[in-house]
Order: C-alpha cells, then structure tokens, then sequence
C-alpha cells in the first residue's frame, strides 16, 4: 500500500533533505527510522527537496509498504524513533496515484527574519536577520511584479537541474507582524534557490538599493548574473504543500510554527490557491 506522511523538521543540523553519502540528510534520518518501524528498507519520495539549514512545517512524503497499521501508529511509532528535531504530524493511506512531488498543486515558502541593530542571539538558524531598517511595503509591492508564469532563470541557480526554467507564482507577500518580518510565496513549483535568490532582490528592494524596476529589469533578463546575491537560508520554511482534494490529505498545518506562537494565534492555516 501507499502512505503519505506530513513531516516537520528543523534542518539546522541536516545537509538539506537529498540523501548524502555520510547519512546526514533529513531523508537519510527518515528512512532510517521507517527501515526500523517497518522492518524493510523504504525509499521515500518528497514534495520539495529543501537545502541545507532549510526547515519545514508542512513537508510531504509517500512511501511503498506491505506494513499496515492504523495512522496514529504511524505517527506514534515513527516519532519514538526520530530525532527531536524530526517529527510526523499525520499519516494517511492514499492511492497508487499518488505522488508527493508531481501530484502537488503548488507549495508555499516563509521567510522569517528579525529586523533588529544587534543579531539575535537565540534562534540563530531558525530565523534571518537585517541589522538595517527596511522597507516592507516597498518589498511588497515591488514583489507583485513576480505574480503569474514567468522565466525564473535569473532566480535559479547554476546547479538548478530543471527542465524547464519557467514556474507560476500564485501569490506573494512582504508584512510586518509584531517584531518580525514575514515574506511568504505560493507557486506551482520551485527552482533551486529560487526563493532564497527571491529574497535576496527583495532585501535590496528593502534598503532602497534597488527599485521595482530593477526587479522587473532582472526577471525580464533572464541572467542570475544580474541579480542580488542569494539570501541565507536561515529562517526559510517550506510552510504548505496543495493537492487536489480527491486525495483528502490534511489541510491544517499540524506543526504550529514558533512565530505563530510568539504573535498570539492559536491556530494556523495554509493558503491554498488553485
């Protein structure tokens, strides 16, 4: 049968979710605790494969087992045998037509990031941070730019394996909440680095070095070389991954994420454009 399986996990520590030759991936951590609760090997196959120091709420996997247990044993199970900075959030049974990367409407991305004149001691990976005041509705707007199918060749990166360079953004936006500054993007799909390359236009949009013509000028020139730096990947979450409602996986977000919490809300939900 197929399962899919709703992860989170703070990648602080890991070398990005792709299996690595010394193991220290986070899909070399699940594979083997699901080779321990299965008592077979299991290749898994994910949404969106993050890099390195990238974290996720809402990560997607599916795997192949003979095993069949109820899904609370899946969670409970999984859990007691993955590192604290892993964990399960739901498991359903899904049809063999399911696909956790191509079955995958759209995923959606948050930034997290501090703006403060002294770096933050605490959470240092799981947040960014701008010692310099920006300009948030400038970034917002000059963001807008980017909404709709485009030629992203100018935000991927020279390692990018893609097909294909041209992606959809569903939605994207820049706001403050209480001391923090949150940039969230929903597209169908993602190149490598797209988002952290994203960020770090919208940055230089933020400190007045560039304007929303500039972003404009470097999408429609299609060369990374022109663009800013790519941004740290510190305090970058994959927050959300859409599928088409015959599969009725979740859509809540069960691994409440610190900044909800550090800004009162008791619950938290997803987009989901279609």
């Amino acid at each position: 049968m197929r399962i899919a399986l709703g992860i989170s996990y703070d990648g602080s520590h890991f070398s990005g979710w792709q299996t690595q030759p010394a193991g220290s991936s986070v899909q070399d951590a699940l594979q083997r605790a699901l080779t321990e609760f299965t008592k077979h090997p299991v290749p898994i196959w994910c949404a969106g494969r993050t890099d390195a120091g990238v974290h996720a709420t809402a990560q997607v996997i599916h795997l192949d087992t003979a095993v069949d247990r109820a899904a609370q044993n899946w969670v409970r199970g999984l859990n007691s045998l993955l590192p604290r900075n892993i964990a399960v959030q739901w498991a359903r049974r899904v049809p063999d037509s399911f696909n956790a990367r191509f079955s995958a409407i759209s995923r959606q991305y948050t930034y997290v990031l501090m703006e403060h004149s002294v770096r933050p001691a605490h959470l240092p990976h799981l947040i960014a941070w701008s010692h310099q005041r920006l300009d948030v509705l400038s970034m917002h707007q000059a963001a807008q730019v980017l909404l709709g199918t485009h030629d992203f060749s100018a935000f991927r990166s020279a390692q990018c394996q893609a097909a294909s360079p041209l992606r959809t953004v569903h939605a994207i936006s820049v706001e403050r909440k209480g001391a923090l500054i949150l940039m969230q993007i929903c597209a169908n799909a993602f190149l490598h680095h797209m988002v952290r390359n994203i960020m770090g236009s919208l940055m230089q949009i933020g400190k007045g070095k560039w304007t929303a013509e500039r972003l404009a000028t470097v999408l429609q020139g299609r060369d990374r070389k022109q663009n800013a730096r790519t941004f740290e990947p510190n305090g970058l979450y994959l927050t959300a991954v859409n599928y088409p409602l015959e599969f009725q996986l979740p859509t809540g977000n069960n691994a409440l994420p610190w900044w909800q919490l550090a800004n009162g809300s008791d619950t938290y939900h997803a987009t989901h454009p279609h």
